[in-house]
């Protein structure tokens, strides 16, 4: 029975000598967010909790980032064991709540995990998550009894011959009462190789006091994996980004290469979607359905539409894109770009905060910021929008069925009536009324017999 209050330890003051930076280890990113990011979004799901970050170097970057009304840093400033660190913390708990210790630099535990950690929890059991590897190596063994209960937790450098043989690891997350804590940590001595104050001797603490110590295992194995090296990190980058491509095939999308696929944030989609090597999906992405994706792609922050086409190497930003629209190659889209239904923009296009109408077209080689074009519009090669007077941005006004002919310039504030023409070549600075041809060409002169200048030898 879950008690009122949930606070969630984080320890998070390790330097991580090994990824020799000078950030701190659980500012570095996995996914597209901090490793500590990860483990904090995960304690946000299971409602409200309190959180109690301990922090030690780069304290105040790690304050800085993770600042909120439901988040405590304390600050162990001597590293000397888990249980210390914990300790720092035990100020800031809740009389009556459940406690769950997590790592800052195990930053992939699922959310369920969590809601089977805290169940665990009553007056008379602990929940400790353990899990069984092929290769335990460098990792604390879990002892049972043989009843098969968990009896006490065992490092490996304290362990016996026997003990190493152990495959059933501690992982360091355990969930308890914050009267338990609170009770045991005095307990606890620095008496082992290490010579650090250890949580895990808090199992067999339970065990002498009649407390059960139940066994949760994780969902999968890299919920569990710390990082200590920018190697390891790398690692723990690719399986969860295999277990993510794992997902989005389930659910009815074909990766041409699943190993060369990054999802760096929030990404849901329809079916029957293509995407081909080397995407980028960062922030919260959604994708509709029958949607192809080539390759070198990279989206943020936006939203496809069904039957959509983007082609090679096309990054799109913060935009709206409608169904059946076709992108690309090489264009980019930046924030704010809305466009609709049958729109195409081209190879080596850029839209900045525009809205582009049904039907409308932006070929190739043209530039369209701040700007609204009507349906059926076409756009051609070499075409810009001169938003951006050196003090303010202004808007270019585009009507139904306007043509721009290729190598124009719309100098802003701007307005071009409906099914109006503008011809190639032209710069245009006042309204063009509908149904009508704009020329804003400079005079042609043609000088007969003239001379190529020749190049001077010195």
């Amino acid at each position: 029975m879950l008690m009122k209050n949930v606070n969630f330890v984080v320890l998070a003051a390790g330097k991580g000598t090994r990824m020799k930076s000078s950030v701190p280890k659980v500012l570095h990113k996995l996914a597209g967010r901090s490793m500590l990011r990860h483990v904090i979004d995960a304690t946000n799901t299971v409602g409200e909790s309190k959180k109690v970050i301990v922090t030690g170097y780069g304290a105040e970057q790690v304050e800085e980032k993770f600042e909120s009304s439901d988040t405590k840093f304390v600050r162990q400033e001597d590293q000397l064991g888990t249980a210390h660190a914990v300790s720092m913390a035990i100020p800031e708990l809740c009389e009556d709540a459940v406690v769950v210790v997590l790592y800052g630099d195990v930053p992939l535990i699922r959310p369920v995990t969590l809601q089977r950690m805290l169940a665990s929890v009553n007056q008379k059991s602990m929940g400790l998550l353990t899990i069984s590897l092929d290769d335990p190596d460098g990792y604390g063994r879990i002892v049972r009894n043989a009843d098969g209960l968990i009896e006490s937790i065992v490092e490996q450098k304290d362990a016996t011959n026997e003990q190493r043989k152990i495959c059933e690891i501690n992982t360091g997350v355990m969930a308890l009462t914050s009267s338990q804590l609170r009770n045991w940590l005095p307990q606890i001595s620095n008496n082992n190789a290490q010579g650090e104050y250890y949580l895990t001797d808090i199992i067999a603490i339970a065990r002498q006091n009649g407390i059960e110590v139940n066994s949760i295992n994780p969902e999968s194995v890299t919920e569990v994996e710390g990082v200590n090296s920018r190697l390891q990190l790398s690692q723990l980058e690719r399986a969860h980004q295999l277990e993510l491509a794992k997902q989005l095939m389930e659910s009815g999308t074909t990766l041409a290469d699943p190993a060369r696929f990054d999802q760096r944030g929030q990404l849901s989609a329809g079916t029957d979607n293509f995407i081909d090597i080397n995407c980028i999906f960062e922030g919260n992405v959604t994708i509709g359905s029958n949607v192809s994706i080539g390759p070198n792609c990279c989206i943020i922050n936006s939203t496809i539409g069904n039957d959509v086409e983007i082609l090679a190497n096309t990054i799109i930003d913060a935009s709206e894109v409608g169904d059946s629209a076709v992108i690309g190659p090489f264009a980019r889209i930046r924030p704010g770009t809305e466009l609709a239904e049958h729109t195409k923009v081209g190879n080596f296009v850029e839209t900045k905060k525009s809205h582009v109408g049904r039907g409308s077209k932006i070929n190739h080689l043209s530039y369209v910021g701040d700007s609204e074009l009507g349906e059926n519009v076409n756009i051609g090669a070499g075409t810009i929008t001169c938003n951006y007077d050196g003090v303010e941005k202004h808007k270019t006004l585009l009507g139904d069925g306007v043509f721009v002919g290729s190598n124009s310039t719309l100098v802003a504030p701007i307005t071009v009536g409906n099914d109006g023409f503008i011809a190639a070549g032209s710069t245009i600075t006042t309204k063009v009324p509908k149904d009508s041809l704009a020329v804003g060409r400079g005079k042609q002169r043609n000088i007969k017999g003239w001379q190529r200048p020749i190049k001077r030898e010195d």
